[in-house]
């Protein structure tokens, strides 16, 4: 008998399938494309942790 994959087990591999994806395209923080990536993001649109970042390793 085999096991039926349930809407939310498929709703699960999904969220996490993206999330890896998400991540695995984004630039390392406090790279130069990172640097210029946040620049044409809108400052309202920052969270606090990327402002930080963004202070350390792209103004300074």
């Amino acid at each position: 008998m085999k096991p039926k994959m349930t809407k939310a087990m498929m709703m699960a591999l999904f969220i996490g399938v993206s999330a890896i994806a998400t991540v695995a395209c984004s630039p390392e923080v406090g790279s130069e494309e990172w640097c210029s990536d946040l620049k044409e993001k809108s400052k309202g649109d920052w969270t606090a942790s990327e402002a930080g970042d963004f202070a350390k390793n792209c103004v300074l």
